[in-house]
């Protein structure tokens, strides 16, 4: 059963500037919600761990960077629930606020954006069911059923809700699974539809994105029609779990679609249509961007690195930038030879520089994507981009910062160890350097 009310037709719009002429074509717009910053697309949204930006605090992320929206995830804050109610859930806010807002002490321009798992999520040892989905808490593997789910839509009132999906990570699913995923995916968007119209619940302020599945869209047939002919007048986006859904997804074509999928330079996923997407590179890698000089890297040229290795030896003399042309916080206040022996001295504001450096290059980097999509040369500005820039961030040559248990799957009791044990005898570390730190070196012009 489908609530027949709808949301306010003011709550989320999302404006067209460039279409494309095919359904898997770059295109520009602009995703607008009350009180939001609007959000010039494509872009992308800054992902998060526990609320927070790594390693920058929100009064830093306010005043540094210009990050417009957020994407925080519920197993991140579940790791007692359900026998204990979750910290966020009891914390205090007006009718008219978000409680996890208030939580984290996001600034109130920003958009919140609620989903179920990280990205990437770690893959799980045990499968999602009929009822509910296996998530990856800071103290281990627990199964979030979607009544739970919903509850925190509720309680939590984000900007924006992705309704949860039936997807298997780190495998390709069987025929027999493919069958249930559909079915699965559309009894609990309905669930949170109905949800999410209660006029007894204050989630009116929640807009819904809908799941597309990573499938072949013959195989999730079913639950698309659905989609397009029932529950449209109820979702205000949609969720692409891998870039080949976007056929799947053509319509509605005027909805805003958010990409959760590892990100990669290339192929650009902005050609294929979405609009929303993780950052890239992702932001627990830190980088160092600088715009290419020249148009079209000659045959007899090498491509430029995508990323320069902060570690390198001639940085800790050099009183250049991070990138001569940008106007960050970063470049404008500092120069390498201190962002390295920030690192060498392993101090967090080595990390926290180097963040607010790569969000700003980024902002650049979506801002020509949009700009080459609106003067129709987004092709030559592609191939331009593969040819100058090599395809991969140069390996590090150091450790870079600590790694939470809750980053990766166990391997057992035999695998090795993901850090380096924090104290010891002082003659083994005499002379060696510590951490490690790549800084990225694209811009798209």
């Amino acid at each position: 059963m489908v609530a027949q009310t709808k949301l306010p037709s003011d709550l989320l719009s999302f404006a067209l500037h460039s279409p494309s002429t095919s359904e898997t074509g770059p295109r520009c717009g602009t995703l607008s919600f009350p009180n939001r910053t609007p959000i010039a697309t494509p872009h992308y949204i800054a992902l998060t761990s526990r609320g927070a930006v790594p390693h920058i605090t929100q009064d830093t992320m306010r005043s540094s960077t210009s990050i417009t929206g957020i994407y925080v995830a519920l197993e991140d804050f579940t790791e007692k629930a359900p026998d204990a109610i979750p910290p966020v859930y009891n914390f205090p806010a007006s009718p008219n606020d978000s409680p996890l807002r208030r939580f984290i002490a996001l600034q109130q321009d920003a958009l919140l954006v609620l989903g179920p798992r990280r990205i990437p999520p770690v893959m799980s040892p045990t499968s999602n069911t009929r009822t509910a989905i296996s998530t990856c808490t800071s103290v281990g593997f627990r199964m979030l059923e979607n009544e739970d789910y919903v509850a925190a839509v509720q309680k939590l009132r984000p900007d924006v809700a992705l309704a949860l999906a039936d997807v298997v990570y780190g495998a390709q699913p069987g025929a027999k699974r493919v069958e249930k995923m559909g079915d699965r995916t559309l009894a609990w968007l309905t669930e949170l539809i109905d949800s999410l119209h209660d006029e007894t619940v204050e989630t009116a302020t929640t807009a819904l994105f809908a799941p597309i599945l990573p499938i072949e869209k013959e195989l999730q047939a079913y639950y698309l029609s659905h989609l397009q002919e029932e529950l449209n007048p109820h979702i205000q986006g949609l969720t692409l779990y891998s870039p080949t859904s976007l056929p799947a997804s053509r319509r509605p074509s005027s909805l805003p679609r958010l990409l959760l999928h590892p990100p990669h330079p290339q192929p650009h996923p902005h050609r294929l249509g979405t609009n929303l997407h993780p950052p890239l590179p992702p932001a627990t890698t830190p980088i160092a961007p600088a715009s290419p000089s020249r148009p079209l890297t000659p045959p007899h040229l090498p491509p430029l690195p995508l990323g320069i290795d902060m570690w390198h030896p001639h940085h800790s003399t050099s009183l250049a930038p991070l990138t001569p042309s940008c106007a960050c916080y970063t470049c404008t206040h500092h120069h390498r030879a201190y962002v390295q022996h920030l690192l060498a001295a392993k101090e967090m504001l080595g990390w926290v520089l180097l963040q607010i450096h790569n969000h700003s290059v980024v902002d650049a980097f979506f801002s020509g994507v949009r700009a080459s999509i609106a003067a129709g040369d987004f092709a030559v500005e592609e191939a331009r981009f593969a040819t100058t820039y090599e395809a991969h961030l140069p390996p590090m040559t150091g450790l870079g910062p600590r790694v939470r248990g809750y980053q990766f799957r166990s391997g057992g009791p035999a695998e090795a160890k993901k850090n380096p044990r924090a104290y010891r005898a002082l003659d083994d570390v005499v002379g060696k350097v510590a951490g490690g730190a790549s800084v990225l070196g694209g811009g798209w012009r």
